[in-house]
């Protein structure tokens, strides 16, 4: 049995097994959703499309999409607040939200987090409300 060791401590490592461990990715909404006018939408598809909605039913999320959208660089969170008319703690929140369920991209640099559309989950989006057949315009 391996022991490791330190001037004031050993510790005994067993392996149990040597079978990797599987690693599941993170799914989101936005990533699990279905166009609304698919047949057979499973209930799974349901759920994730709700909570899709879910996400962005919120004016202060949608603006901040809006925002995002019209943007050709990321945005520092922090430059979100005059805009919104949102304290930092509440803008934070709601882009946490968007960001957990896939529709926004992050980048930390330093102590500042810019985000960003994520292209792909806007292209899901834009799919997730396309109606056709009878009835449609």
């Amino acid at each position: 049995m391996p022991t490791l060791t330190h001037p004031s401590t050993s510790v005994n490592v067993l392996f149990v097994s040597t079978r990797p461990i599987a690693v599941l990715e993170p799914t989101s909404p936005v990533a699990c959703c279905a166009p609304i006018a698919d047949s057979g939408l499973s209930e799974s598809e349901a759920e994730a499309t709700a909570s899709l909605f879910k996400a962005l039913a919120d004016p202060a999320r949608v603006r901040i999409l809006n925002v995002l959208s019209t943007q050709t660089d990321a945005v520092c969170g922090c430059d979100l607040e005059g805009p919104l008319g949102l304290s930092q703690p509440t803008v934070s929140f709601h882009l946490k939200k968007l960001f957990d369920a896939g529709v926004l991209d992050r980048e930390k640099r330093g102590v500042w987090v810019y985000y960003s559309l994520n292209r792909e989950a806007a292209r899901r989006l834009s799919g997730v409300l396309r109606f056709g057949g009878r009835g449609s315009r």
